[in-house]
């Protein structure tokens, strides 16, 4: 065990022998080069814990690290070592800690598949497969800093959408992995993180609009039905009675609507299992809707016999009528938009409300209310008067203390 201090001419002079050597540091206590019979070089510091016990790790390969390099991470080491720390464990740990894409597998298995219905799970493979894997995969959990997290977002920024779906999954995770030990509590990496803005807000359907497209679906159900299926202008109403999602309408089967009950239960919807009431007009539609002989769907497709319409097909559809009908083009979501705001408009409680469109937060529920014009003149009005007689009772008793 030659002593010298070491530099790049030593190490490269140095030769293989039948036996491993080593050549330690004369100005380093501990560090040393080893040179094995292979002819690899390798940087190792010996030290011993403060528990006593003897650690010899590699540092890194001569020429992946220079003299200089290896020599400035032993003494970093040394001193974590003088703090009561151990750094060849914390390597060995790091080592075997999980990637982004273990947690990723860990998160669907563990977590998702035992709390979510199969199309949510399928909304996160995909984030995980299209995004999160090919962008930070690799990463050890442990290391993934807030830059990483806002640099994937930057690189997703051409689908804004897409990049918010997917930062949601990745915070889920982040947040899982503090509970599973993997990252030390409060250190998720997408805190602070901006998430893109939404795009243009959901046009809100007017009154003068809705006068306009159920002036046109009754139109359609008396003389116009070669124009458009003759389930779509029942898909349009029921949407409306229900607040529903388009998914939840489509898939709507007859074993889930008790009309003796005046109750329809959805076994699987977006926030899990669901139950809603049927108002006299939902009642009324539903009991005397067309049933197909054999056809479990309320909506079956006019195109795949024996299954429900698609949201696409039901998508097409609203779009002709909203077009044939004068309504500025929305989609689908836009009747759960208006239907939400009638709601709030009505002077019920939120929790109510929430319990009507099957909102499990107050935020959530209230991003789909709008706020009507009309009501916020008639507000402006009654705000204005009430300061004027405000200012009228003040005047008045000013004019008394004046004459008095």
């Amino acid at each position: 065990m030659a002593k010298t201090k070491l530099t790049k001419s030593a190490v490269e002079a140095a030769q293989p022998q039948a036996q491993a050597i080593e050549l330690r540091d004369t100005l380093v206590p501990g560090f040393l080069c080893k040179i094995t019979p292979a002819g690899r070089k390798v940087f190792m510091l010996q030290y011993r814990t403060n528990a006593g016990e003897r650690r010899k790790p590699a540092l890194g390969l001569f020429g992946e690290l220079t003299v200089e390099q290896a020599r400035s991470l032993a003494q970093e080491w040394l001193a974590q070592v003088r703090r009561g720390g151990d750094p060849a464990a914390d390597k060995a740990a790091a080592r075997k800690a999980p990637t982004v894409k273990e947690l990723c597998e860990k998160f669907m298995e563990d977590h998702s598949k035992q709390r979510n219905k199969p199309s949510t799970q399928a909304g996160y493979q995909k984030c995980i497969k299209r995004n999160i894997v090919p962008l930070l995969g690799r990463m050890k959990v442990q290391d993934v800093k807030r830059p990483d997290v806002a640099t994937a977002m930057k690189k997703m920024a051409h689908k804004p959408a897409d990049a918010n779906r997917t930062f949601s999954v990745m915070r889920k995770m982040f947040n899982l992995a503090e509970v599973w030990g993997y990252r030390p509590d409060g250190t998720n990496p997408c805190r602070h993180v901006p998430m893109y803005p939404n795009g243009k807000a959901t046009h809100l359907i007017s009154d003068e609009e809705m006068g306009k497209l159920f002036r046109y679906l009754d139109y359609l159900e008396t003389d116009g039905l070669g124009q458009d299926h003759a389930i779509l202008p029942l898909a349009i109403r029921l949407q409306f009675e229900f607040a529903g999602r388009r998914s939840e309408i489509v898939t709507l089967q007859w074993d889930w609507v008790d009309l003796e009950n005046r109750r329809v239960v959805w076994p699987d919807s977006k926030t899990g299992g669901m139950s809603k009431p049927l108002s006299e007009e939902a009642y009324r539609l539903l009991s005397t809707a067309p049933r197909q002989d054999g056809c479990p769907h309320v909506f079956p497709s006019p195109n795949h016999p024996g299954q429900h319409m698609t949201t696409g097909e039901y998508y097409s559809g609203w779009t002709r009528i909203l077009k044939r009908s004068g309504v500025t083009h929305v989609g689908t979501h836009g009747i759960r938009h208006r239907s939400a705001t009638d709601i709030a408009n009505s002077g019920i409680s939120v929790k109510v409300g929430m319990a009507l469109t099957a909102h499990k937060t107050v935020a959530m529920f209230m991003r789909y209310v709008h706020t009507e014009d009309k009501p916020v003149r008639e507000a402006a009005e009654l705000v204005a008067n009430r300061r004027k007689t405000v200012i009228a009772g003040r005047t008045a008793t000013a004019e008394s203390a004046a004459t008095a």
